[in-house]
C-alpha cells in the first residue's frame, strides 16, 4: 500500500502535465477547460503545475469535458494500479460508479476499488 502512495505522489506533477497536454491537443485554454470541466480557474492551473493533486471526482470531471478516459487519469494520479487497469478492454463502469459516488468518501473508494480488483483477479484465468 505504501508502493501506491509513493507513486501517487510523485504523479502529481506528470497527472497535471498529462492534463495540461490533453488541454493543448483539444485547443482550450485553461479558463475553457475549467469553464466546461466546473473546476475553479486556479485550481486547474495548480493541478496542471503539480501544486495539487486532484480528487477522483474533479479528475472525472475532466476526463469527460477533455473526452479521454478517466481510468488513465486515475493511474497517472496513482489512484488506479496500472497492473489493475483494464487497458484493451471495455471498462466494466465499477471503477466510474465507486468514484462518482457522493456518499462515499476518498479512503472508503480506495478501499471498495481494492477490493473490486482483488476480485477480478481472482476471477480472471491465470496465463500458466
Amino acid at each position: 500500500m505504501a508502493k501506491l502512495s509513493d507513486r501517487a505522489a510523485g504523479a502529481v506533477g506528470s497527472v497535471g502535465e498529462y492534463l495540461a497536454e490533453q488541454r493543448r491537443n483539444a485547443q482550450l485554454s485553461l479558463r475553457q477547460l475549467s469553464d466546461l470541466a466546473g473546476v475553479s480557474n486556479p485550481y486547474l492551473s495548480q493541478i496542471e503545475r503539480g501544486l495539487r493533486k486532484p480528487s477522483a471526482d474533479v479528475l472525472q470531471q475532466l476526463a469527460k469535458a477533455l473526452r479521454i478516459s478517466a481510468e488513465t487519469l486515475y493511474v497517472r494520479a496513482g489512484i488506479l494500479d496500472p497492473d489493475e487497469s483494464q487497458e484493451g478492454k471495455q471498462p466494466s463502469g465499477v471503477v466510474d460508479a465507486v468514484l462518482l459516488d457522493p456518499a462515499l468518501n476518498e479512503r472508503q473508494k480506495r478501499v471498495l476499488l481494492d477490493v473490486y480488483a482483488s476480485f477480478v483477479r481472482e476471477n480472471t484465468p491465470s496465463a500458466d
